[in-house]
């Protein structure tokens, strides 16, 4: 197995994906079967990637990394507690909410949240709306 990772040029999405093998990458490539999981474009391609080497002095590092990790996890899934207790979700129309609170300044509406492309945050953005990307775990993820 290698994990490749993946970036789409339509919304500039970067994600992982795992093929068999590097064959397995280029022959699915050549069919267009890649497929951008937010966009549905099939302009995905690898990007550079650095080998990550085990060594054994390393060892004691990685325990102490899951660690952090996990602490990392803890804190994140507090924000998005707090987020989802204080914040309306909007699912895929974030991006069409954030401006109807922006330019509709009477709506009274209380925090919002949901997904947006990079594209639209960038849109978002040259309009003069605020927004922030935040990491996300699902609740099925570990």
């Amino acid at each position: 197995m290698i994990k490749y990772k993946l970036t789409c040029s339509d919304c500039e999405e970067i994600f992982d994906s795992w093929f068999a093998s590097s064959k397995e990458y280029e022959k699915l490539k050549k069919r267009k079967l890649l497929i951008c999981h937010i966009c549905n474009s099939q302009k995905v391609d690898k990007t550079l990637m650095a080998p990550k080497l085990i060594q054994s002095e390393n060892k004691k590092k990685d325990n102490s990394d899951l660690i952090k990790l996990d602490n990392i996890k803890k804190t994140i899934k507090g924000y998005q507690k707090f987020i989802k207790d204080n914040f309306k979700y909007v699912g895929d129309k974030f991006a069409y909410e954030a401006r109807s609170i922006h330019y509709d300044k009477k709506k009274n509406t209380k925090g919002i949240y949901g997904k947006a492309t990079k594209k639209e945050i960038r849109e978002l953005k040259e309009e003069g709306i605020e927004s922030q990307l935040i990491p996300w775990i699902r609740d099925n993820d570990n």
